[in-house]
Protein backbone atom coordinates (compact mmCIF):
# COMPACT_ATOMS: atom_id res chain seq x y z
CA UNK A 1 0.00 0.00 0.00
CA UNK A 2 1.32 3.43 -0.95
CA UNK A 3 0.80 6.50 1.19
CA UNK A 4 0.80 10.03 -0.21
CA UNK A 5 1.77 12.79 2.19
CA UNK A 6 1.38 16.28 0.80
CA UNK A 7 0.60 19.88 1.62
CA UNK A 8 -1.23 22.21 -0.77
CA UNK A 9 -1.15 25.99 -1.11
CA UNK A 10 -2.54 28.73 -3.29
CA UNK A 11 0.08 30.50 -5.40
CA UNK A 12 0.43 34.23 -4.76
CA UNK A 13 2.59 35.38 -7.70
CA UNK A 14 4.16 34.29 -11.00
CA UNK A 15 7.72 34.35 -9.61
CA UNK A 16 7.86 30.52 -9.78
CA UNK A 17 7.73 30.56 -13.59
CA UNK A 18 11.44 31.39 -13.91
CA UNK A 19 12.36 28.15 -12.09
CA UNK A 20 10.18 25.61 -13.94
CA UNK A 21 12.16 22.43 -14.65
CA UNK A 22 9.42 20.55 -16.51
CA UNK A 23 5.80 21.04 -17.58
CA UNK A 24 3.22 18.37 -18.36
CA UNK A 25 -0.38 18.60 -19.56
CA UNK A 26 -2.78 16.46 -17.53
CA UNK A 27 -6.38 15.46 -18.23
CA UNK A 28 -8.10 13.64 -15.40
CA UNK A 29 -11.62 12.48 -14.79
CA UNK A 30 -13.42 10.94 -11.87
CA UNK A 31 -15.16 7.59 -12.25
CA UNK A 32 -16.31 7.56 -8.61
CA UNK A 33 -16.34 10.09 -5.78
CA UNK A 34 -17.52 8.91 -2.38
CA UNK A 35 -17.04 10.18 1.17
CA UNK A 36 -14.22 7.65 1.65
CA UNK A 37 -12.42 7.41 -1.69
CA UNK A 38 -12.08 8.61 -5.27
CA UNK A 39 -11.30 6.64 -8.40
CA UNK A 40 -9.58 8.77 -10.99
CA UNK A 41 -8.35 8.16 -14.53
CA UNK A 42 -5.56 10.36 -15.81
CA UNK A 43 -3.69 10.97 -19.03
CA UNK A 44 -0.31 12.58 -18.49
CA UNK A 45 1.54 13.21 -21.74
CA UNK A 46 0.91 9.92 -23.56
CA UNK A 47 0.59 7.72 -20.48
CA UNK A 48 -2.60 6.46 -18.85
CA UNK A 49 -3.22 5.80 -15.15
CA UNK A 50 -5.98 4.72 -12.81
CA UNK A 51 -5.67 5.96 -9.24
CA UNK A 52 -7.63 5.15 -6.11
CA UNK A 53 -7.19 7.56 -3.18
CA UNK A 54 -8.65 7.66 0.28
CA UNK A 55 -10.36 10.92 1.29
CA UNK A 56 -9.64 11.26 4.98
CA UNK A 57 -8.64 14.91 4.63
CA UNK A 58 -5.35 14.69 6.53
CA UNK A 59 -1.81 15.11 5.23
CA UNK A 60 -1.41 11.36 4.62
CA UNK A 61 -3.74 9.37 2.39
CA UNK A 62 -3.71 5.89 0.92
CA UNK A 63 -2.97 6.02 -2.80
CA UNK A 64 -2.91 3.23 -5.36
CA UNK A 65 -1.84 4.16 -8.90
CA UNK A 66 -1.63 1.81 -11.86
CA UNK A 67 -0.40 2.37 -15.42
CA UNK A 68 -2.94 1.46 -18.07
CA UNK A 69 -2.83 1.56 -21.89
CA UNK A 70 -3.47 5.03 -23.33
CA UNK A 71 -6.50 3.83 -25.32
CA UNK A 72 -8.02 2.40 -22.12
CA UNK A 73 -7.45 5.72 -20.34
CA UNK A 74 -9.20 7.59 -23.16
CA UNK A 75 -12.17 5.19 -23.01
CA UNK A 76 -12.39 5.52 -19.23
CA UNK A 77 -12.27 9.33 -19.49
CA UNK A 78 -15.38 9.12 -21.67
CA UNK A 79 -17.14 7.36 -18.77
CA UNK A 80 -16.39 10.31 -16.47
CA UNK A 81 -18.89 12.53 -18.25
CA UNK A 82 -18.28 16.16 -17.33
CA UNK A 83 -16.28 15.40 -14.16
CA UNK A 84 -13.04 16.11 -15.97
CA UNK A 85 -10.24 18.56 -15.16
CA UNK A 86 -7.48 19.79 -17.40
CA UNK A 87 -4.35 21.39 -16.06
CA UNK A 88 -0.70 21.98 -16.76
CA UNK A 89 1.61 20.74 -14.02
CA UNK A 90 4.92 22.51 -13.60
CA UNK A 91 7.75 21.05 -11.53
CA UNK A 92 9.73 23.66 -9.58
CA UNK A 93 12.68 22.60 -7.40
CA UNK A 94 13.15 24.62 -4.22
CA UNK A 95 15.28 23.95 -1.14
CA UNK A 96 15.50 20.19 -1.69
CA UNK A 97 11.83 19.63 -2.57
CA UNK A 98 9.98 19.41 -5.87
CA UNK A 99 7.00 21.75 -5.81
CA UNK A 100 4.27 20.83 -8.30
CA UNK A 101 2.39 23.87 -9.57
CA UNK A 102 -0.98 23.09 -11.16
CA UNK A 103 -2.39 25.70 -13.53
CA UNK A 104 -5.99 24.72 -14.12
CA UNK A 105 -7.73 25.26 -17.44
CA UNK A 106 -11.38 26.19 -18.08
CA UNK A 107 -13.52 26.56 -15.99
CA UNK A 108 -10.84 27.26 -13.33
CA UNK A 109 -8.33 29.19 -15.44
CA UNK A 110 -7.65 31.63 -12.59
CA UNK A 111 -6.71 28.88 -10.12
CA UNK A 112 -3.06 27.99 -9.50
CA UNK A 113 -2.24 25.52 -6.72
CA UNK A 114 1.15 24.37 -5.44
CA UNK A 115 1.66 21.06 -3.71
CA UNK A 116 4.70 19.48 -2.15
CA UNK A 117 5.05 15.78 -1.34
CA UNK A 118 6.63 14.94 1.98
CA UNK A 119 8.41 11.92 3.44
CA UNK A 120 6.65 12.28 6.79
CA UNK A 121 3.85 14.37 8.26
CA UNK A 122 6.39 16.23 10.40
CA UNK A 123 8.34 17.54 7.38
CA UNK A 124 8.15 21.32 7.13
CA UNK A 125 9.84 22.42 3.90
CA UNK A 126 10.99 25.99 3.37
CA UNK A 127 8.29 27.87 1.50
CA UNK A 128 9.13 29.87 -1.59
CA UNK A 129 8.08 33.54 -1.59
CA UNK A 130 5.35 32.80 -4.14
CA UNK A 131 3.48 30.44 -1.78
CA UNK A 132 0.23 31.83 -0.41
CA UNK A 133 -2.52 30.49 1.84
CA UNK A 134 -2.37 26.82 2.83
CA UNK A 135 -5.38 24.84 1.55
CA UNK A 136 -4.34 21.32 2.57
CA UNK A 137 -7.39 20.83 4.79
CA UNK A 138 -9.85 22.77 2.63
CA UNK A 139 -11.76 20.04 0.79
CA UNK A 140 -13.29 22.56 -1.62
CA UNK A 141 -9.88 22.72 -3.34
CA UNK A 142 -9.49 18.97 -3.77
CA UNK A 143 -9.34 17.87 -7.39
CA UNK A 144 -12.45 15.72 -6.85
CA UNK A 145 -14.40 18.74 -5.54
CA UNK A 146 -13.17 20.85 -8.45
CA UNK A 147 -14.27 18.12 -10.90
CA UNK A 148 -17.74 18.12 -9.35
CA UNK A 149 -17.92 21.92 -9.68
CA UNK A 150 -16.70 21.68 -13.29
CA UNK A 151 -19.46 19.17 -13.99
CA UNK A 152 -22.08 21.50 -12.51
CA UNK A 153 -20.72 24.45 -14.50
CA UNK A 154 -20.85 22.46 -17.72
CA UNK A 155 -24.47 21.47 -17.09
CA UNK A 156 -25.63 25.09 -16.87
CA UNK A 157 -27.20 26.43 -20.07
Amino acid sequence: MAVEIERRFLVSSDAWRASVARSTRITQGYLAITADAVIRVRIRDDDGYVTIKSRDGGLARDEFEYSIPLDDARSLLNLCGRRVLEKVRHEVPFAGYCWEIDEYLEPFEDLIVAEVELQSESDDPARPAWIGEEITHDKSFSNAALAERAEAARLRP
